[in-house]
């Protein structure tokens, strides 16, 4: 089958409260205080881009036999603004990591806040030609 067939996510687990945000910024604008209504969630300090992508990712690979369920794999795109490397290929780092094969496709894309849909372009195209 061509083209995106499965995908995941990663919400992180620690929460940041928007009152504290408030409360922190009070003395710089306190009519947020109005808007400081329920929770976000924040990366905790050892979460960064390609760690919560490895984690998305599993959810996409079967987990019952990593090498030959994983073989089906032809591309790995990976998007963020803040790239943990800039000197490596990021996207390598979680091919590794899911035990993909070593013979695929993988593209770091950065620095851009369209960086996703930049990624997400690539991919369906790569996906459409068959590459």
């Amino acid at each position: 089958m061509i083209g995106i067939t499965s995908y995941g996510a990663y919400i992180p687990r620690l929460r940041l409260q928007r009152k504290a945000v408030a409360q922190a910024n009070a003395w710089f604008a306190p009519s947020m205080m109005g808007a400081a209504k329920g929770e976000r969630s924040m990366a905790n300090w050892d979460e960064d881009a390609v760690t919560m992508s490895v984690e998305a990712a599993r959810d996409c690979v079967p987990a019952h036999d990593p090498i030959k369920d994983r073989a089906f794999v032809d591309g790995l795109y990976f998007a963020s603004t803040t790239m943990p490397f800039s000197d490596r290929q990021n996207a390598g780092i979680v091919a590794g990591a899911l035990s993909l094969s070593e013979s695929i496709s993988s593209l770091d894309i950065s620095s851009s806040q369209r960086a996703g849909t930049w990624a997400l372009l690539a991919a369906l195209e790569g996906g459409a030609s068959g590459c």
